[in-house]
């Protein structure tokens, strides 16, 4: 399976710095951790990731392959600072930001894992230029890859696609809908069947309720964090308004569940039918026999939102040699393979030579139809008005 070019346009708005902070001491300080004595050389490369705990740990056994049994064992050791969502108050991006902003340099952040949001919120707030500029001569591996960030392209390295999906129970759902009209269809005929999470508390609730409201506006919206859009949402938010009666009741009561894995547990329960969820999520878990077997994906046309995660290298790091190994090592078929087995991710090479046994829907997912949101800030705003307007609905 070839990656095809991935272009879609990300813009996304500043975002309010109110905290300092840094893993490196003021400007010009030594580096704080990761025992290497310059720009480019030493041993210790400091990894940087964020996410739900199946990233944490799936990047423990890339750590260990990539330490242990890869090209660069012994001459590199990486070590992963990994920061779960929702854990504290300032995020990799915050500290980024920071960093950068106060000068520090010789820090361990030697190498960053960004994607979506992520990704625009931090080039918006000290430029791409913060970044080391990519060499594909010393990513001997990234000729296998064809997929492009559309956010500082030239300095960021995709290594795995994710998409949010429909994940149904096939037990129940013989014909799962391909449309956003066939979906509105079979909730009406099959009314308390279908969940999505509270936005704010997931993605894939997220993606679902932003993808529903934007299918009423211009395409240029999608990816604009322009105040102007808002005018615009009353469409969409009386589309969910007139949803919210064919969704998941407890009690008697429409219940909105929290978090990704929420839905999902409904799922696997059997007390829903259908819902919006990460493509890796669903797989990974089923795979893992923790989700029923009869748990499929589709999609949706217009499709809901996906994205590629990717790799940067902060030009204040202590490492870049390193960096430049570990992001080699993430596009070769071992890293790949750890990829898809331990969590389900789209793969970025061809995978004639990656067992997929299991895992063949993956190479289902036609990352051409992914469509990438990025409304920076306004995300605050929306959130709050569904909040207000459909969390509220009796």
């Amino acid at each position: 399976m070839k990656m095809k070019r991935f272009g879609a346009a990300l813009l996304a708005g500043a975002m309010m710095m109110t905290a300092l902070a840094g893993c490196g001491g003021g400007s010009g300080s030594a580096d704080s951790g990761s025992g290497s004595s310059g720009s480019s050389g030493g041993k210790t490369v400091t990894l940087w990731a964020t996410g739900s705990d199946n990233v944490r740990a799936v990047y423990e056994s890339l750590v260990e392959d990539f330490n242990k049994n890869s090209e660069y064992a012994g001459k590199y050791e990486v070590e992963l600072q990994f920061m779960l969502n929702g854990t504290g108050t300032q995020t990799l991006t915050d500290m980024l930001a920071a960093a950068s902003k106060a000068g520090q340099t010789n820090t361990d952040y030697d190498i960053v894992d960004l994607g979506g949001d992520d990704l625009s919120k931090i080039v918006s707030q000290i430029g791409e230029e913060s970044f080391v500029k990519l060499d594909d001569s010393r990513l001997p591996n990234a000729k296998n890859v064809e997929a492009e960030s559309s956010v500082a392209t030239d300095y960021v390295q995709p290594y795995r696609g994710t998409t949010v999906i429909l994940a149904y129970d096939s037990e129940k759902v013989a014909t799962p809908p391909t449309t956003w009209d066939e979906l509105v269809e079979w909730m009406k005929a099959n009314p308390g069947r279908f969940a999505y999470n509270t936005p704010g508390t997931g993605g894939a609730g997220d993606s679902f309720v932003r993808t529903a409201v934007y299918n009423f506006m211009d395409e240029e919206a999608i990816t604009s964090d322009d105040a102007k859009w808002e005018e615009d949402w009353d469409e969409g938010f009386q589309y969910l308004a007139d949803l919210h009666q064919y969704m998941y009741k407890s009690g008697g009561s429409i219940v909105y569940p929290n978090k990704n894995q929420g839905t999902l547990d409904l799922l696997n329960q059997g007390e829903i039918d259908m819902c919006p969820n990460w493509a890796d999520m669903v797989l990974s878990q089923r795979a893992e026999g923790t989700l029923k077997d009869t748990i499929k994906i589709t999609q949706l046309d217009p499709a809901l939102t996906g994205s590629f995660q990717s790799l940067a290298i902060p030009t204040f790091g202590s490492n870049e040699d390193g960096a430049y190994a570990f992001m080699d090592y993430m596009l070769s078929e071992s890293a790949q393979e750890i990829l898809v087995k331990e969590m389900a991710a789209i793969p970025l090479i061809d995978t004639s030579n990656i067992d997929m046994t299991g895992f063949e829907d993956v190479q289902n997912l036609d990352v051409n139809n992914f469509r990438i949101m990025s409304i920076g800030d306004l995300s605050t705003d929306f959130n709050e008005r569904w909040d207000n307007e459909i969390g509220t609905l009796g």
